[in-house]
């Protein structure tokens, strides 16, 4: 029986091992990289650049959020903006097309740092830093420990301050050792598109996911095993990054622009938005009536406005 047993279990392995990869392969070959991919220091960092030609116009960098990708950030926002800056889109480390830093995901200061060297190479020195939800805390953790690497900031339903809710059960399990072994593979191989697209109808609640947004951000991307362990990690370890990154928000003098829906259940606007703007002298908050967490999405223009009133702010038009 416990050779049966071994056999059954090795077979299931193998076939979850199996069907994985034919899921990852056929992602990226629908998704393909849309940029191109830099070495910064040991580490490959994908990046999208639009917009006008380096040195005609601003610098714009976008940073997605958890489980995102360039092609979160090229669906509608970089596109609004792309006749008045030059526009860096970055795979955040292990998203997307980016390697990953560490196997414990690397920190938001760590990707920071990552990113700005990145940005720099392509010879925006001090460019225009907009992070959406978890990309909020990045760009926060750029202002805070690169002052002078950044002209202007803008949070877009960013996370900036300690929560107490607990970690989601699904974090729970894909961030342990046992989850990132057994239930990461059998997600990547097995999970269903309605569950997927369930999941997404939620992120962007209480507004529909846009036509054309799931085909052209490519959920297969996110559902790859290397991409849902590194988020998974993250997610895992932000809260008590961000607990140590909040009372360092003194530090940040350059304009920053604050957009948060209303109706954002995932990241609250009381808890993040109204808490930022009260603890940085240079915040100014927008706050958008009945928008959920996606309003780069739902509410572009007025996410773009925001960007425009920070680049002036800024003396950069």
């Amino acid at each position: 029986m416990l050779v049966y047993l071994s056999l059954a279990v090795a077979t299931g392995a193998a076939l979850t091992a199996w069907q994985a990869g034919r899921r990852e392969a056929a992602a990226e070959a629908s998704h393909p990289p849309q940029g191109q991919v830099l070495v910064v220091g040991r580490h490959r960092v994908h990046v999208v650049e639009m917009g006008q030609p380096k040195g005609s116009a601003p610098d714009l960098v976008l940073i997605h959020g958890s489980s995102g990708n360039t092609r979160d950030m090229t669906f509608r926002l970089a596109p609004a903006l792309a006749r008045d800056f030059r526009i860096l889109v970055f795979d955040r480390p292990g998203l997307g097309y980016s390697d990953r830093l560490n196997s414990s995901g690397a920190t938001i200061r760590q990707q920071a740092d990552l990113l700005r060297q990145a940005a720099a190479q392509l010879g925006a020195q001090q460019p225009v830093v907009l992070g959406q939800s978890y990309g909020g805390a990045v760009a926060l953790a750029w202002a805070v420990d690169h002052p002078e690497a950044l002209a202007a900031l803008v949070s877009v339903a960013g996370v900036s301050h300690p929560w107490d809710t607990p970690l989601d059960t699904f974090y729970k399990v894909t961030s342990s050792r046992i989850g990132s072994a057994l239930a990461i593979p059998a997600l990547t191989a097995f999970v269903s598109r309605a569950t997927v697209m369930g999941t997404l109808d939620a992120v962007f609640a209480p507004q529909p996911v846009p036509e054309g947004y799931a085909e052209h951000f490519g959920i297969g991307l996110t559902l790859r095993r290397n991409s849902l362990r590194a988020n998974a990690r993250q997610r895992a370890n932000l809260l008590s990054e961000v607990k140590a990154l909040a009372p360092l928000y003194s530090r940040i003098g350059v304009p920053v622009e604050i957009v948060h829906g209303t109706a954002d259940d995932t990241v609250s606007p009381n808890i993040h938005a109204r808490q930022l703007v009260r603890d940085v002298p240079s915040a100014a908050l927008t706050l958008l009536e009945g928008i959920g967490h996606m309003p780069h999405h739902v509410a572009t223009d007025e996410v773009a406005a925001a960007v425009l009133r920070a680049a002036a702010r800024a003396d950069l038009r």
